[in-house]
């Protein structure tokens, strides 16, 4: 989301937002003359109207069912998308309190335009008023251009952005880097946003889980955890993709599931408690086989999280951990490589290019 704050030295309003390659930072307004609590209120409500507005890309409505059922979640995630058109309004003529009380929105969206329309009420200048409408204008208008995958301006703060849903653009522009680097680079991170760049990352990862494999002779599934044993590495989330994809499921689905789980566990929600139930099980008994003692059980189920990806930032993790498999998949292809470890690195690439090429009707 844009953050607003309140410089002090020029009087000024200003506009932060995030690049993937640090801050920028835009002045929005001069303010007229105020108090800095007027001027703090006004960039605190602004901060907070962006939030729910780009909580509406992070949690598009698309990813959480029908949004034509009634009160359903994808509904009420519709409705607050349309709420949109009527932010102007809120900006323009705000609720105010009268002798019978205030009235409140239900929508984060629309509550939040009125508390801003308030603040500039209560500073009363018309040019600032027009010049904040249209700064929130600018605001949605990035977030239009992130859902249709144009990154650019504004929108550029959706690369450190989770989303459980993907742009088909993006994901071809991070298939096309990867076939540049298999091993990926930095433009995946600055450049798109990390959903779709995991969905591409998953695709050539099993390229690579395929072709290490192959020459190892260790089944695709397995590649990283056998590469593992020659440099560390991250292991669960990369191997747990391999299973999934080998079993028939597209990258897309995994990795919209796998994103969605973490934002559900940020949220303080359990996305799927028998699972987790199953899991625990699973290590109480890993441990009564190997005959564990009681410190050993206790470190497996410290390790244990309901979430295999970082609540915090689970696309990004998510897209580092696959990267991560890729490079495990060349560590064991030059393991078994007869050569010099450039040839094979060289040799790995191209390997994985076709490999990649020969199976492209799976990058969705």
């Amino acid at each position: 989301m844009t953050r607003y704050a309140f410089d002090t030295d020029r009087n000024a309003l200003v506009a932060i937002w995030a690049t993937g390659r640090g801050d920028l930072t835009q002045t929005v307004a001069v303010l007229p003359p105020v108090s800095h609590e007027q001027a703090a209120g006004l960039a605190s409500n602004l901060t907070t109207l962006s939030r729910f507005h780009w909580r509406t890309y992070t949690h598009p409505a698309s990813a959480a069912g029908d949004p034509d059922v009634p009160n359903s979640e994808a509904w009420r995630r519709a409705e607050e998308r349309r709420n949109f058109k009527d932010v102007e309004a809120g900006l323009r003529r705000p609720h105010l309190p009268t002798d019978h009380g205030l009235v409140i929105s239900y929508s984060g969206i629309v509550e939040s335009a009125h508390r801003v329309g308030r603040a500039l009420h209560v500073i009363g200048d018309d040019q600032l008023t027009a010049t904040i409408v249209a700064e929130v204008d600018r605001e949605q208008r990035a977030i239009e251009n992130a859902e249709l995958g144009d990154l650019s301006g504004r929108a550029r703060q959706a690369v450190e952005l989770s989303r459980p849903d993907v742009s088909p653009a993006q994901v071809q522009a991070a298939d096309e880097l990867l076939r540049a680097d298999p091993l990926g680079s930095a433009e995946l991170f600055t450049e798109l946003d990390p959903a779709s760049a995991s969905v591409a990352a998953a695709h050539w990862l099993y390229a690579a889980a395929e072709v290490a494999g192959e020459l190892a002779g260790v089944p695709t599934a397995d590649v990283v955890v056998e590469a593992d044993e020659i440099e560390a590495l991250q292991v669960e989330t990369p191997t747990l993709v391999l299973e999934r994809l080998v079993a028939g499921e597209t990258p897309t689905e995994i990795v919209a599931d796998l994103i969605a789980e973490a934002m559900s566990v940020s949220e303080g929600r359990v996305p799927a408690p028998w699972a987790v139930v199953a899991r625990v099980a699973e290590i109480e008994e890993q441990a009564r086989k190997s005959e564990a003692d009681s410190a050993t059980r206790a470190a497996l189920l410290a390790e244990f999280r309901i979430s295999r990806l970082d609540p915090v930032r689970p696309a990004l993790d998510l897209l580092e951990d696959l990267l991560d498999g890729i490079r495990g998949c060349l560590l064991l292809y030059i393991a078994h490589g007869a050569g010099e470890e450039d040839e094979l690195e060289e040799q790995f690439a191209d390997d994985v290019r076709a490999e990649a090429e020969a199976h492209s009707e799976q990058l969705f």
